[in-house]
């Protein structure tokens, strides 16, 4: 009888994120089967398919698009004792979105909220793709509102999974409040990277850092590392939001506040998108020797996260 159920927290993870070929690869050496078995269990379920092809599918040199390799996904999930779904998903994201294999890193709101040509610019100085190869499993980003309630620090620590052989870099891109100076923000590399190029847009009030691993991810493998955009040089800070273009790992969310500068009232919210009504609203208590709240989100979907605080 098919159980249904992951055996171990790799294959879980990687059937929620994806991509389709390592999630399958994962799922084959899970089972211990061999292609050559698997083709002979497809075929008893009236599904003909050649190991040449289940070969590719699970390299990634081909994806399964037709009708029938979508059918064959679905038996496979059967041979393989996959929850229904789990493979096909990432194929055929449910709404006809792209899959999540294909979609770049999540970023900020503010960076997405930044102007279309900010973005190219910097992107362009720094000769980053689109889609650094890279898949966020867990993120755990921790910010600063200081006593002139200024944004002063954003620290972040990521897990990502890389999508593609050869990724060696993560570009981060911090946008400050009005009046943020770019010039005045600071990058630090705070753990297993190197701080390569970092450019300012100064209208815009972005910044982008190059983060340089000190080795080249192959598909599939996972790498740690912390970065600190240090600023303080924009105006007063109301809400802090971040965007996930795609579905995704955990998200931890912490913002700690100065002694001389507490909010009354701080609430969580989700949002659709940038121009959908805030839902999901929950008032957050504040820790009184902290002076610190949090949000955790433990299977991220697409769209926008984030706190709000009221200064009265």
């Amino acid at each position: 009888m098919a159980q249904n159920t992951p055996r171990s927290a790799e294959l879980a993870q990687l059937l929620e994120t994806g991509p389709f070929h390592l999630a399958l690869r994962s799922a084959l050496t899970e089972r211990g089967l061999a292609l050559t078995r698997v083709q002979h269990k497809l075929a008893q379920r009236g599904v003909t398919i050649g190991v040449t092809s289940l070969s590719y599918w699970q390299q990634g040199a081909r994806r399964p698009q037709r009708p029938e390799s979508l059918r064959a996904v679905r038996a496979l999930e059967e041979v393989l004792d996959l929850p229904a779904y789990s493979l096909h998903r990432l194929l055929v994201p449910k709404g006809g979105a792209r899959p999540e294999a294909e979609r770049p890193p999540a970023r900020s709101y503010r960076s997405l909220a930044a102007p279309t040509t900010a973005l190219q610019r910097l992107f362009a100085e720094l000769a980053a793709p689109a889609d650094g190869g890279l898949h966020t499993v867990g993120h755990h980003e921790r910010v600063r509102i200081g006593p002139g309630r200024q944004l002063l620090a954003r620290e972040s620590l990521r897990v990502v999974r890389a999508h593609r052989d050869g990724v060696d870099r993560y570009v981060a891109l911090h946008r400050g409040e009005a009046g943020c100076d770019p010039s005045r923000v600071r990058v630090r590399a705070a753990e297993n990277c190197r701080l390569g190029r970092v450019r300012g847009h100064t209208e815009a009030g972005v910044v982008a850092a190059e983060l340089l691993f000190d080795t080249r991810l192959r598909a599939g493998d996972t790498h740690v590392f912390g970065y600190v955009f240090e600023d303080g040089s924009g105006g007063p800070s109301a809400e802090y939001l971040r965007g996930f273009g795609f579905a995704g790992g955990q998200y931890v969310l912490q913002v700690r506040f100065d002694e001389a500068a507490v909010p009354v009232r701080c609430t969580r919210f989700a949002q659709a998108s940038a121009g959908a009504p805030r839902s999901g609203r929950q008032e957050l208590a504040l820790s009184g020797r902290h002076r610190a709240l949090h949000l955790v989100e433990q299977g991220v979907r697409p769209g926008i996260l984030g706190i709000a605080w009221d200064w009265g």
